[in-house]
């Protein structure tokens, strides 16, 4: 692939020391540790073992990242209403092409056809006879200028989507290979939230050849009746849509493939110049709402510095700020207000904010979900067109959350900060990757007990989850089923920081064993994720927080199965109190279960998640301590999808067992107690 011209060219990914605070010692991983994790162990030396024997049953055993300073509101409102005057298309548009040689067209017929869209206002068939492009400097620019020969590929963007980010390589690998057979591809970012530095950086940062231009009013969007991004229009040389919908099926909302299975996209060119009629004619696209913005009602009782910027803050700005693993932020009116679309989508679906514990069993205290108030408040307002309220007011919401952190960390200033490796690992631009693991020697001489730890990722774009546990010395076959979690994070968890009394014991001469998981995010990355802990005064701790898990390491999901059901028991020895607990699975995990089985005879649901979502590694922290007296029985259930109905499932066909990657499975249920010293 060309690289374009060198003021186009993406900079180099640096590695970030700034967020780094002084501390008294660093130590960094010795390595990577590779492990099958087939064996339950004990964790703790005899004197502190965990008051639970492991039992295994088997059930039903069968064969953008970054803040744009504010904008001016009643600028947007009186351009909305059409005071201001309008702006038109503007692009960022490289420069140099190269050719590539022709890859044969896949044959259609061997495909499995994708279910069509009902769209009562599609575009297939209609003729595009003029496109009106404006350059960033005013100059108009000639669609018949630009476009194919033979085909043109309208693609719309959106400079923060995720799945914007990783099919621009794609749009480019096509833009490339079917150059020389008369195609061009031109962009379009249309979202109202995106500026043309925006775009521009897009262009740069994933090297992009083709020209991208910026849809300022959505007048392009509204031509091709555009819904999402990426969204791809196909036109053949009369310039009539052949093809809509998505660029091929390996990358979905919370789902990666290793591969795509229908490349919908290329098979449609592929046809086309054949001189073929295209066979799936519309494949649904998934992704990003477009951003649209409307007026809104001028009176409005629902207002965003009243009402919306304070719910933000509660239940989403932990994740959509600046640097943090959400795909966007949400500090400011406009970004809010461009992303609506998209914010009524997932919260109508309830994918956000992220909590799947049935509320009918267990009371948390990091409940995240929105109350059927603040749900109906945050819809209402944008049925109103999203009122900004007082420009005033908004102003000072934005400056006010705009502001920089005080710390990196969460916790108080760590004590000790151990980093996975002694250089940033690199993520790939694309693909799946599977987990890596990497041990910790920190070098205790003695026990210690935290009081505060926090796991915090080098880089929150790719970093999907991180578990750390204890190794112990003389454990021969570490591994995170084995020993429980010390520590976790994912997306939206909070770190761990125990009362006065409490201490989370470290024995001597233990290690540190990372897990870690990374989702491409479409441009290589690296990633130096730490540990940070502080630490109590051994004199006054009185009581030990462990963690443990409870697992079934000899699963077997037969292939085509959509809800087969596995358990694992455990049995309580002496007098605990329960914290907090997180089940876990791979992508064919559907719904999990935690019971507890009380001496009495008495049974309670600890925690039910009807729908398990892999993409969210949840630490459910119980509102209070649960007293669980010796006898307690604890089970976990758990449910898998292995059918051709799990989007997310890499292959139906195959039997699955136990095993470290995502295509393998896993039933864990982590957990975590205290008990007197």
């Amino acid at each position: 692939m060309p690289k374009p011209a060198s003021t186009w060219l993406p900079p180099a990914l640096p590695v970030s020391t700034a967020s780094l605070p002084s501390r008294k010692r660093h130590c960094a991983g010795n390595g990577r540790y590779r492990t099958d994790a087939r064996q339950l162990m004990a964790c703790d030396p005899p004197s502190t073992r965990h008051p639970i024997t492991p039992t295994l049953k088997k059930y039903q055993r069968s064969a953008k990242g970054k803040t744009m300073p504010p904008r001016n509101t009643k600028s947007c409102i009186i351009c909305l209403l059409g005071v201001l005057p309008l702006f038109g298309l503007t692009f960022s548009w490289p420069h140099a092409h190269n050719t590539t040689t022709f890859e044969p067209r896949l044959d259609a017929e061997n495909v499995d056809t994708v279910p069509i869209k009902s769209v009562k206002t599609s575009v297939i068939g209609q003729t595009i006879s003029k496109i009106h492009l404006t350059e960033p400097h005013g100059h108009d620019v000639s669609f018949t200028r630009i476009r194919g020969k033979r085909l043109t590929v309208i693609a719309f963007l959106g400079t923060e989507c995720p799945l914007a980010k990783l099919y621009s390589a794609r749009l480019e690998t096509l833009a490339q290979q079917y150059r020389n057979h008369g195609l061009t591809v031109i962009g379009f970012c249309s979202n109202a939230q995106d500026s043309q530095q925006d775009v521009t950086d897009f262009v740069q940062q994933h090297a992009l050849t083709f020209p991208v231009f910026k849809d300022s009013q959505q007048r392009v969007a509204d031509q091709f009746k555009a819904v999402r991004t990426p969204e791809v229009f196909l036109l053949n040389h009369d310039q009539r849509v052949v093809y809509w919908g998505r660029i091929d099926d390996q990358y979905a909302i919370g789902i990666k493939k290793s591969k795509p299975q229908r490349s919908d996209l290329k098979i449609a060119i592929d046809e086309t110049l054949a001189g073929n009629k295209v066979s799936v004619p519309i494949a649904e696209s998934v992704g990003c709402h477009i951003g649209r913005l409307e007026i809104p009602v001028p009176t409005a009782a629902l207002t965003f510095h009243e009402h919306i910027a304070p719910l933000l803050s509660k239940h989403c700005i932990n994740c959509h700020r600046q640097d943090n693993i959400a795909p966007f932020a949400l500090l400011d009116y406009d970004e809010v207000a461009g992303w609506a679309p998209m914010i009524r989508e997932v919260v109508e679906d309830e994918r956000m904010p992220p909590w799947f514990a049935n509320s009918k069993h267990g009371n948390f205290k990091n409940n995240a979900k929105l109350s059927p108030a603040e749900k109906a408040t945050l819809l209402g307002w944008i049925d109103l067109g999203c009122p900004p309220g007082s420009l005033d007011a908004v102003a000072n919401v934005q400056i006010d959350q705009n502001k920089p952190a005080k710390s990196t960390w969460e916790i108080p200033e760590p004590d000790e900060v151990f980093f996975i490796s002694d250089h940033p690992h690199t993520i790939p631009a694309q693909g799946q990757v599977e987990y890596e693991y990497f041990l910790v020697d920190p070098e205790f001489q003695e026990e210690k007990f935290l009081q505060a730890v926090q796991v915090k990722p080098g880089n929150y774009s790719v970093v999907h989850h991180a578990l750390v546990s204890l190794v112990l010395p003389g454990d021969t076959s570490p591994g995170i089923g084995n020993c429980g979690v010390l520590i976790n994070y994912a997306p939206g968890m909070q770190s761990t920081k125990l009362p006065p009394g409490m201490g989370i014991h470290v024995p001597a001469g233990a290690k540190f064993l990372f897990q870690m998981h990374y989702t491409p995010n479409g441009t290589q990355q690296r990633d130096r994720t730490s540990l940070g802990m502080v630490f109590a005064d051994p004199q006054q701790v009185t009581s030990v927080v462990r963690g443990g898990a409870i697992a079934n390491v000899r699963i077997t999901i037969p292939p085509n199965t959509d809800d087969h059901q596995e358990v694992a028991n455990l049995k309580i020895d002496r007098a605990v109190e329960l914290l907090s607990l997180s089940p876990h699975m791979h992508l064919r995990g559907k719904a999990f279960r935690y019971e507890a089985f009380f001496p009495s005879g008495h049974r309670e649901i600890l925690l039910d998640v009807p729908k398990y979502d892999f993409n969210w590694q949840l630490r459910y922290l119980l509102e209070k301590p649960l007293p669980l007296p010796p006898g307690t029985r604890i089970r976990c259930t758990a449910w898998y999808d292995n059918s051709a109905k799990n989007p997310a499932n890499p292959d139906p066909q195959t039997e699955v067992r136990w095993g470290d990657q995502t295509t393998d499975e896993m039933l864990i249920g982590f957990y975590s107690i205290v008990e007197k010293r």
